[in-house]
């Protein structure tokens, strides 16, 4: 590295620790970004003069949905070998928190002294950061429709993750998700080492395609695909009677691997960091006791105990991800639900995606519903437009203050029951803050 990029790198990491340190001490905040937005203005290859100093690899982990939970249980697995892991564990997946994230792991002259960097990538701007993390490993987990207000299509962004990955080294592994026809695909176009992971559990095939459906359409000849059946949205089992695509074989068997969260999504991510853990030596005795003894990231399917009641948080910032946090809820015997939606920058400002969101399953099956946040209003209509008629079985409670919502909430989950919440990420944030510190005692 050239001198006057050592001195620019020990600067900017300098700062950052220091604004790192100032904004924690004052409780401002995590610093998750603001480090490393200042650290790259100094030096604008800083994440790049980083990565090059990770001994064994960079993983990167990209997705709408799961990317948390996959990133956890790896760290997970990693660690309990002996490994020393950088991964940004705030959320913060943008170029700033990356940087933020390897910043955090290096002493006061930038260097950097893990084995592996387990980075969460949100999925547009996976092709702005290949070139300069080189990553060792890439898994894709899916890909649907989230942030209307922000991203394009499904398809334009897998065109744009095939064209980004072919350009790195060939000995690059790429694990993409097997179930979704766009990352089948994609991972059939590329010359890198690809590993694929998905389901093969027709005993899981939801009864139809729900509305929140992405891609069911051929990604090579645009023809509808046939399914023998979908687990959720447009993941499933498919082949194209048109021009002979067809999902991808997986490496393992997802039958030999134990449901450790609730929810059928949490089986996609549990293989995805098997099939990496494994691609990378450690082994089955180890991955199997990380994976027994897991704990939850926060806010997904995480479990807490209030005034000695059982609440549940499972985070719900689109429509794949609402229908699964749905069926999760539909399927217990517990009656009572809080909804939270909010329209903040971290969730995305358009809420019109609840109406791709199967409601009417939880109005159907009756109890308690609870909604708040800063659009409950819309979230009240979108249920009320789910009944079939005003003589439902829900009971629907519209509060705008959230601590008195959870407080609600919490009233009317008797003791053997467990109370759902189901928060878009801001909220999860406000929910969290409020169970936890036990402001509604």
């Amino acid at each position: 590295m050239p001198i006057i990029n050592r001195i620019k790198l020990y600067l900017a990491v300098s700062i950052a620790k220091t604004i790192t340190f100032v904004v924690r001490s004052l409780g401002f905040g995590a610093a998750s970004v603001l480090p490393g937005a200042i650290a790259r203005r100094i030096e604008p290859k800083l994440l790049q003069f980083l990565s090059q100093q990770v001994k064994k690899g960079i993983i990167l982990i990209a997705g709408t949905n799961g990317k948390t939970t996959t990133a956890l249980l790896l760290c997970t697995i990693l660690e309990n070998k002996g490994f020393k892991i950088a991964h940004n564990s705030t959320g913060a997946n943008l170029e700033n928190g990356l940087a933020t994230a390897l910043i955090e792991n290096t002493n006061l002259v930038g260097y950097l002294n893990v084995d592996y960097a387990i980075l969460e990538v949100d999925e547009n701007i996976v092709p702005k950061v290949l070139q300069p993390l080189q990553p060792n490993l890439i898994i894709c987990l899916n890909l649907f429709r989230d942030q209307l207000d922000r991203y394009g299509e499904v398809d334009t962004i897998s065109k744009k993750w095939t064209r980004a990955i072919s350009t790195l080294p060939t000995e690059t592994v790429v694990i993409p998700n097997a179930d979704d026809p766009t990352l089948s695909y994609l991972g059939q176009q590329l010359g890198q080492r690809v590993l694929f992971f998905g389901l093969s559990e027709p005993e899981n095939y939801l009864e139809s395609i729900p509305h929140a459906v992405d891609s069911i359409y051929c990604p090579r000849c645009g023809d509808p695909l046939d399914y023998q059946g979908v687990y959720l949205s447009h993941l499933g089992d498919f082949t194209c009677p048109s021009c002979g695509f067809k999902k991808s074989q997986p490496l393992l068997l997802s039958g030999e691997w134990s449901q450790i969260l609730v929810g059928l999504y949490n089986k996609y991510n549990t293989l995805a960091a098997v099939t990496a853990a494994k691609e990378l030596g450690i082994d089955e005795p180890t991955i199997k006791n990380s994976i027994d003894n897991f704990q939850a990231a926060f806010g997904r399917a995480e479990d807490l105990l209030v005034s000695g009641k059982k609440v549940r948080i499972l985070l719900s910032k689109n429509p794949v991800g609402t229908n699964e946090t749905i069926r999760v809820v539909t399927q217990s015997q517990d009656k009572t639900t809080l909804l939270v939606l909010n329209d903040r920058i971290p969730d995305g400002t358009d809420v019109s995606w609840i109406w791709d969101v199967d409601t009417e399953k939880l109005v159907e099956r009756g109890g308690t519903l609870i909604v708040s946040g800063d659009r409950l209003y819309d979230m009240a209509l979108r249920l009320r437009y789910s009944q079939s008629s005003l003589d439902s079985k829900i009971r629907l409670i519209v509060e705008e203050d959230l601590q008195q919502a959870i407080k609600i909430a919490l009233e009317n989950t008797p003791h053997h029951e467990t109370l759902h919440i189901l928060p878009t990420y801001s909220a999860m944030l406000d929910v969290r803050g409020i169970l936890t510190g036990r402001k509604i005692l």
